[in-house]
C-alpha cells in the first residue's frame, strides 16, 4: 500500500481553487469558476447542498497535478491553465434569499462584464434563476437543462425562486428564446398541467429514456447554430451509479458520456456561454464517487471554453 501511495497518492495535489488554477480577481481570461452552496432554499430542506463547491474542487485535485497531461476524453490536452480562474464561493445566508440571489447575479454579471464565461458550482439548482437573470440585456440565450426534473412549478410551499420553479422563472425572462430539456425520468414533481405549460411555451423535451435508445443527436440538433448556450447540469441528471451524491436518487439516468457528449456537441454547434452544475449534495456520495465524476465534467467543459493554445 506504501508504493501505491506513492504512486498515486503523491501525485495529488492538493487544492484550494478548482484544479489549482490561478485567483480571479478581475484579469482577463476566458472563463471563472464561482461557486454557491444556496441561493432560495426552502424552509423544509435548507441548504441541503451547502459544501457542494467545496467537495467538487477537492475531488478536482485528482486532475490538478496532471494538467499538462493529455486528456482521453477529449483527445488533447485538457485546458489552458492561464486562460482560467477562480474567483472562490460567493456569500451566501438561509437565511436571506432575496440577498442570495443578488450576491449570485451580481457575481456572474461581473464575469460577462469581464468578457468571461461564467461557470458556477452549487449548491441547490435555484442557484441558476439569478445567474440566467445576468444575462438580461447580453442578447438572447438558449437554455440547455440537463436534468431528471423539469422544474416548471409555479411554486412550492409559497416559495416561486425555489428549486422546482427554475426553468419556469427563466421562460419569464425576454432574453431566454429557447429552452432545451434533456434528462427527464422518473416520477418527479411536475404534475400534468407544468408539462402543459412548458410544451405551450415551446420547451423542448429529450426524455432519458430516449436518450438512453436513440442517443442525444436530436437534442443536439434543438440547439441553434451559433446560439449562446447556457447549460444548467443538474447532477440527478446523470446515473446514481457514477455520480450518487444527490437528494433523490432515480433508477437510470445519462452516462458520463451522454454529458460530455451534449458539452462537446453543444461547443461544435454554439458557443457555451455559461455553465452551472448544481444539486451535489456531499451527505448523499459514495467514497467520493460523485464529486469525482463533477470534477471530471467540469474539467471537460472548462477545456471546451479555454482550450489549450496550438503548442499544446
Amino acid at each position: 500500500m506504501a508504493k501505491l501511495g506513492e504512486m498515486f497518492g503523491a501525485r495529488r495535489q492538493e487544492v484550494e481553487t478548482f484544479l489549482g488554477l490561478p485567483r480571479w480577481d478581475g484579469q482577463a481570461v476566458t472563463a471563472v469558476v464561482l461557486g454557491a452552496d444556496c441561493a432560495t432554499p426552502y424552509d423544509s430542506a435548507g441548504a441541503y447542498c451547502a459544501g457542494g463547491p467545496a467537495a467538487i474542487r477537492s475531488a478536482s485535485a485528482d486532475y490538478a497535478a496532471n494538467l499538462g497531461h493529455h486528456s482521453f476524453d477529449l483527445g488533447r490536452r485538457a485546458l489552458d491553465p492561464d486562460a482560467v480562474a477562480d474567483a472562490g464561493n460567493i456569500a451566501t445566508d438561509v437565511a436571506d434569499p432575496a440577498g442570495n440571489r443578488n450576491r449570485i447575479g451580481a457575481a456572474v454579471a461581473r464575469v460577462l462584464g469581464a468578457g468571461a464565461v461564467p461557470v458556477l458550482l452549487g449548491g441547490d439548482d435555484s442557484l441558476p434563476i439569478p445567474m440566467l437573470g445576468a444575462f438580461d440585456g447580453r442578447g438572447p440565450v438558449t437554455i440547455l437543462q440537463i436534468d431528471a426534473h423539469i422544474d416548471w412549478r409555479e411554486e412550492v410551499q409559497g416559495e416561486r425562486w425555489g428549486l422546482s420553479s427554475t426553468m419556469r422563472r427563466a421562460s419569464e425572462m425576454g432574453h431566454v428564446e429557447r429552452i432545451v430539456q434533456v434528462g427527464q425520468r422518473g416520477i418527479g414533481s411536475a404534475r400534468p398541467g407544468d408539462v402543459a405549460d412548458a410544451r405551450a411555451w415551446g420547451v423542448e423535451f429529450v426524455p432519458a429514456a430516449e436518450v438512453a435508445r436513440e442517443g442525444i443527436g436530436r437534442a443536439l440538433a434543438l440547439i441553434p447554430d451559433g446560439a449562446d448556450v447556457v447549460v444548467c447540469l443538474d447532477c440527478d441528471a446523470v446515473d446514481p451509479s457514477a455520480l450518487p451524491a444527490v437528494i433523490a436518487r432515480v433508477p437510470g439516468g445519462l452516462g458520463y458520456w451522454d454529458v460530455l457528449g451534449l458539452f462537446e456537441g453543444v461547443a461544435a454547434k454554439a458557443r457555451i456561454a455559461g455553465v452551472a452544475v448544481t444539486e451535489f449534495m456531499p451527505a448523499r456520495d459514495i467514497d467520493g464517487q460523485g464529486a469525482l465524476t463533477a470534477a471530471g465534467l467540469v474539467t471537460s467543459v472548462l477545456g471546451l471554453i479555454a482550450p489549450p493554445n496550438a503548442s499544446g
